[in-house]
């Protein structure tokens, strides 16, 4: 049986929250607890973590977006130009509680873990960024799964190696491209602006918002 495919032409938001730090924290953790957790197939309480930290950036998401997908250490989620779109303060009022929900979690990774070995201390390492960029995509959906497509999904993708960490000092900020911040109005009046460039694209105007 053939699988169901469609497309759809759209226009709207393309949001991603990426962890800071994760790959090498997990790839850590692994290195530490090889010879006793994995050896005897138990999974580290640092893996649950990362599993529940993802879910809640999902949860304070998907009121104001779609999500798209879960990419490792990143959430993609996007949504359709419209009156139930976030626009102005509401957008930053969705950056502001996602990433209090992931400070409030991490703080609460002390209390509940048993385990302290400097490894799987390192979680207070991690943090949170965000990019807010806005355009036209394709949305390919198989059964079932929408699955975002189009150079400015790239984009998005690519603002998230952008030079804003450096800039600021600091791994936990939101970038909004020019466009995000036309579409949405975005209030930027105490953002840093920053323009960056990529192979096979134009240069871009973004705004940087410290949020530690």
């Amino acid at each position: 049986m053939a699988v169901q495919f469609t497309q759809e032409a759209a226009r709207g938001p393309l949001f991603l929250a990426d962890i800071s730090g994760y790959t090498s924290f997990l790839r850590g953790v692994q290195e530490a607890h090889k010879d006793d957790a994995f050896a005897t197939g138990q999974i580290p309480e640092a893996f649950r973590l990362m599993s529940s930290l993802l879910d809640g950036i999902v949860q304070s998401v998907t009121p104001y977006f779609t999500l798209s997908k879960l990419e490792g250490d990143a959430v993609f989620a996007f949504a359709r130009s419209g009156p139930d779109v976030p626009h102005g303060e509401e957008v930053l009022d969705c950056i502001h509680k996602c990433y209090a929900s992931f400070r409030a979690q991490l703080a609460d990774v002390g209390v509940i873990w048993t385990c302290t070995c400097e490894q799987c201390s390192a979680a207070n390492g991690l943090d949170l960024k965000f990019v807010l960029h806005a355009g036209d995509f394709v949305i390919q959906e198989f059964a079932g799964n929408p699955e975002l497509t189009g150079p400015d999904v790239v984009m998005a993708h690519l603002l998230l190696k952008s030079e804003a960490a450096e800039v600021l000092g600091s791994h936990a900020y939101a970038l909004f491209t020019e466009s995000a911040v036309d579409e949405l109005a975005v209030p930027v009046d105490s953002a840093v602006p920053m323009s960056q460039s990529y192979e096979h694209f134009a240069p871009i105007n973004t705004f940087v918002l410290g949020l530690s």
